[in-house]
């Protein structure tokens, strides 16, 4: 016990002495810009105890006080938070050039992700190679079109697995069946079948996640990074490393098929990233490969999994809007029929209904982080070289001087309407913009609307407990994804066609 305490205290002095060597190298350093506004910092910590654990929605209220770009002093790390429509399209259209590359979380730096994923990685030639790879080999609406027959047979299953519920009058964990559909979604596109340790990887993909969530103090106190006194960087380390065994592996075992006689590949992305990486070996590499599948899934299944909890919760919370979306599908495709992705076009109202969840309930309410590669001038003030910027996505969507009611989950706003979520509507950036905006939004399109539509289609649901749809629980758990803080719990009842 005694050592316990003697190491936490040579810590906290670590701590201090760095802070305060750090605090004074920069007062005595003139600065001649003017940083935004923002709430005054402690001593050494900053503004840190006043981000509270829902820091989305501490910080919007903060804005309301400071102004759309606003500076919090999170420890040693300057931040810019932005909180308005206009002022993201100063950071995502105007000034991309200078604020496109990343601040790296401990948590992502694991295995040197940050240098190998698109994600993180700068903006050099490597990093534009792999972004035209996703735009035009693995996420045009032609290949996506090629593989949608797998997304089908998926589909299929979770279907039938609601049915089994459906007959047993057993309620059904939103949340769950939505992350298992995603992760075998994602196998089946890329690998052309599910992955034998998919519940491992599920496991897997869902720890890095939640270390992904946590605040952790060697982002904000550099010192710290070779300690990671909390073990972030430690667990992180293992979950990704199977991560990335897994797909070393797959990776493999595809590469002894295609030497066969008689091998007759599949149209999926796997195939595609190899044909590549033999077409320019010298700029796509198979660790290159391995890391952008991670990517793939760590990014793809919790965010997708939190947008359809949310849109399930709203529509459960809201019997009209249900009812219209139920009758728009009927009408379109026919009552209890599961949708097609080409039925998708034809269904502006659920269309309505996913840009109004991504409103309310954006899956990375920061987006990710961006780092000032040089002083920037914005709204008179000056986003310091080196600081992080973070996006407050979740504000944009509530701000009340952009939308009429914007508590109220209302997908007819969108009716008629010219905004999408494709980056050039900074009011709605679930996505983000500019040159990082994710490129995987065509494929998570297709599935959430494919998947939304199909289970109100082909089934009804009532609340587990006869609860009412007031009661329902709306409370956000801050992550990597906004996720429900309590579970969405429903009993399926499957509609006569």
């Amino acid at each position: 016990m005694d050592s316990l305490w003697y190491v936490l205290l040579l810590l906290l002095t670590c701590i201090i002495v760095h802070a305060l060597l750090f605090h004074f190298a920069k007062n005595n350093k003139p600065n001649n810009y003017k940083l935004p506004p923002g709430p005054s910092p402690l001593p050494i910590i900053g503004n840190l105890l006043e981000l509270g654990k829902n820091p989305h929605q501490s910080s919007a209220n903060l804005a309301k006080l400071y102004g759309p770009i606003m500076t919090l002093k999170l420890g040693q790390l300057t931040t810019i938070v932005i909180s308005s429509a206009d002022m993201a399209k100063e950071v995502l259209q105007t000034h991309d050039k200078f604020l496109s590359n990343r601040t790296v979380p401990e948590a992502a730096s694991v295995h040197n992700h940050h240098h190998h994923s698109m994600a993180f990685m700068p903006i050099t030639p490597l990093w534009r190679t792999l972004r035209k790879i996703c735009n035009n080999q693995l996420f045009s609406n032609t290949v996506l079109g090629t593989s949608q027959d797998l997304r089908h047979k998926q589909l299929q299953e979770l279907l039938s697995e609601i049915h089994q519920c459906s007959m047993s009058g057993e309620a059904v964990d939103i949340g769950r069946v939505a992350f298992k559909t995603t992760i075998n979604l994602l196998s089946k596109t890329i690998f052309s079948h599910s992955i034998g340790k998919v519940g491992e990887l599920k496991e897997l993909v869902a720890n890095i996640m939640r270390e992904g969530g946590k605040p952790n103090l060697a982002d904000y106190f550099p010192a710290l990074k070779m300690v990671d006194p909390q073990g972030i960087r430690s667990r992180n380390t293992v979950n990704a490393g199977k991560v990335l065994e897994v797909f070393d592996h797959l990776i493999n075992q595809r590469k002894k098929l295609r030497s066969e006689t008689g091998f007759d590949p599949n149209s999926d992305m796997l195939e595609t990233l190899l044909n590549m990486s033999h077409e320019n070996s010298q700029e796509v590499e198979k660790i290159n490969i391995q890391h952008l599948m991670m990517t793939l899934f760590v990014a793809g299944t919790d965010t997708m999994t939190s947008t359809l909890e949310w849109a399930m919760t709203e529509l459960l919370c809201n019997p009209t809007t249900m009812s219209k979306a139920k009758k728009e599908l009927e009408e379109t495709i026919g009552k209890g029929n599961p949708i097609e992705e080409t039925d998708i076009v034809k269904l502006p109202y659920l269309q309505a209904i996913v840009k109004e969840t991504f409103r309310l309930h954006p899956a990375v309410p920061f987006l990710i982080p961006r780092k000032a590669d040089t002083n920037v001038e914005l709204n008179g003030y000056t986003i310091p070289k080196g600081s992080q910027i973070l996006i407050n996505v979740w504000a944009i969507g509530r701000d009340s001087s952009t939308w009429n009611d914007p508590h109220l989950f209302s997908p007819e706003r969108f009716m008629g309407s010219d905004i999408d979520v494709k980056g050039r509507h900074f009011e709605l950036i679930p996505f983000g913009g500019g040159r990082r905006m994710c490129p995987g939004l065509p494929y998570a399109m297709r599935v959430l609307l494919l998947t939304l539509g199909s289970l109100i289609n082909v089934f009804d649901w009532r609340l587990e407990n006869d609860m009412r749809p007031e009661d329902i629980d709306m409370e956000e758990e801050f992550g990597v994804a906004l996720q429900k803080s309590m579970p969405l719990r429903a009993i399926p009842i499957k509609v006569k066609s």
